[in-house]
């Protein structure tokens, strides 16, 4: 995996940080420090950024290290103070859990409740930082509170017992004799109400089975990857048990799907879900599709693959597909592979990701509830555009247009010119992709796979010393997963070398300005969209022209690592 820090600032947006580290500075940097117990001083990371095409008026970038989790205060007024009624302010905490030294091995409740009470302290420190900025909803990542890599019998001591929401109304902090073995549950309630905010958790649970019941496993319970919702008074108002389950032994599947929504004083109706299982149709698409859901709360414990599957690329995406806010909280192991969590919307996202920094993260943002979406086909740009002009004069067939595989001239030539590049296949997340370099200052390509056409259209302001190339895949996936995918992806290859596209990489310096495209056979379609230094991008545009999904996007914040459009056909899994 390689390394990469967290984004810098760039000229797309303004950003005010204080006390980053000198390669971050340059965006109106300041230094300042924070006070902790004992009298310590140290510095602290804060930034205000507001984003180009953001339609909120103020968004706090709160990159907390570990010293704002002690209790690090800045003096800055409190975001409830300015935000507007058409939005609420939420957090998403980023945590470097503290993990059982040996998941395998047997220990009693009481071992395995002190482990989890010392990432409860930490968590219950978040959420008294997050109060003093005004926050009415927080999320935390899964697997934070007690961890992973556990068996069936070995994670049975973290196991707190679940009632069901929708049978038991009960408030765990005030009522904490009602059932056993829910000491989890009752801190967790008593943070809601201490900081008075929803609050979203995930732990392990269990529920008693009588041979009776036919899914009941052998050792007569259910245990289940749990998230929890909390209202800000300390009642349990939900709980989402994880249906897609990422080689976790130790937890079950439950026998139907959990389609969880629930409702909230400031920002209307949210969904939930966790971590893999936003790559499948039930429950992600269905709650979306059906219960009129426009924000998601998302814990999850990604561990970061590129180039197509980086745990803020994936949440962005799929923020700005379904134009909807997605809260999203990761675990931060950077050994792992596991970083990168953020508050997004279709327009702006606020977001962390470092595989160096072994801190922990809190960010902060005012969310609008709202969600506005990104420009569609349906309000193009259209023939005033030259680029666009080019790219739907391409889809028409036109006869004036001459296609070139470097150039595109729509004047007098009638002729196609036929001297392609050489297609080539490489391995790009474990799939055989089909493959054309893309070379010179512009150009048109095209390349396909079994039903897929992907296409590009691009312009260089220079060229850099890099190869980059046009791939697609059209098949099922079948390693860490197996679901059917069609990809149209534009990447910055490893090295100068065909073997080297499809490596992971997160530095780039190639400026595009372009159109992609694909005959996609499905309408759930993921814009993925990074540039150097893990930094977000939003397209320009978006939306179905003449039967294929296109994205568009010109000035580029800096050098280009992925642009790719990833298709989704479910019924095919």
């Amino acid at each position: 995996m390689q390394s990469s820090k967290k984004p810098r600032c760039e000229a797309s947006r303004h950003c005010l940080g204080v006390g980053q580290p000198e390669r971050f500075r340059g965006c109106k940097g300041r230094v300042a420090h924070a006070h902790i117990r004992g009298g310590r001083r140290a510095k602290s990371r804060f930034m205000v950024c507001i984003m180009s095409g953001a339609r909120s008026k103020l968004a706090l970038f709160l990159c907390g290290c570990y010293v704002v989790a002690l209790g690090a205060h800045t003096g800055e007024e409190s975001v409830a103070e300015h935000h507007e009624a058409e939005y609420y302010v939420a957090a998403v905490y980023e945590h470097p859990s503290i993990l059982s030294p040996n998941p395998l091995a047997l220990i009693s409740r009481q071992e395995a409740l002190e482990l989890m009470n010392q990432n409860l302290d930490i968590y219950e420190q978040q959420v008294m930082t997050a109060a003093q900025k005004g926050v009415q909803i927080i999320v935390f990542p899964e697997d934070g509170i007690h961890g992973f890599n556990f068996t069936r019998t070995s994670i049975y001591p973290f196991l707190d017992f679940m009632p069901s929401p929708q049978v038991v109304g009960w408030n765990p902090c005030l009522e904490p004799r009602r059932f056993n073995d829910t000491e989890v549950l009752q801190r967790l309630s008593c943070m809601a109400i201490k900081g008075d905010m929803f609050l979203v958790a995930n732990l392990g649970t269990k529920q008693p089975c009588h041979s009776s019941d036919p899914g009941c496993p052998n050792d007569g319970r259910y245990q289940f990857n749990t998230n929890v919702v909390f209202s800000n008074k300390g009642t349990l108002v939900d709980r989402y048990r994880k249906h897609n389950l990422y080689f976790e032994a130790a937890f079950d599947v439950p026998l139907n799907v959990d389609h969880i929504t629930f409702d909230t004083p400031f920002a209307g109706r949210f969904g939930i879900f966790t971590c893999f299982d936003i790559l499948f149709f039930d429950p992600a698409v269905r709650l979306l599709r059906d219960y009129k859901v426009k924000h998601v709360v998302y814990p999850t414990a990604w561990m970061n693959q590129l180039p197509l599957l980086a745990a803020i690329e994936i949440q962005k995406a799929f923020a700005v597909a379904f134009g909807i806010n997605v809260l999203a909280a990761n675990v931060h192991h950077p050994v792992l592979g596991m970083t990168g969590s953020g508050i997004h919307t279709p327009l702006e996202s606020f977001w962390y990701h470092d595989m160096e920094n072994p801190e922990s993260h809190l960010i902060i943002a005012q969310v609008a509830k709202n969600p506005v979406g990104l420009i569609g086909a349906e309000n193009a740009t259209g023939e005033t555009d030259p680029s666009h002009s080019k790219f739907l004069k391409i889809l028409s067939g036109d006869p004036y247009c001459e296609k070139d595989a470097q150039e595109v001239h729509c004047d007098e030539a009638t002729k196609w010119n036929m001297n392609a590049p050489p297609t080539f296949h490489s391995e790009m997340m474990y799939d055989n992709f089909t493959l054309v370099p893309v070379w010179g200052k512009e150009g048109y390509l095209h390349v396909c796979s079994n039903g897929l056409c992907c296409y590009l259209l691009y312009e260089r302001p220079t060229l850099s010393e890099e190869l980059y190339a046009l791939g697609v895949f059209d098949g099922l996936h079948t390693v860490h997963g197996t679901y059917y995918i069609q990809v149209c992806a534009l990447v910055r290859c490893g090295g100068l070398g065909f073997g080297t596209c499809g490596q992971e990489i997160t530095e780039a310096t190639g400026i595009f300005e372009f159109h992609l495209w694909g005959n996609f056979s499905t309408s759930y379609i993921f814009p993925l969209f990074l540039t150097s230094g893990m930094t977000l991008e939003v397209p320009d545009q978006l939306g179905w022209e003449k039967d294929h999904y296109f994205l568009r996007k010109s000035g580029l914040s800096s050098g280009l690592v992925t642009a790719a459009l990833y298709g989704r056909l479910y019924e095919r899994d």
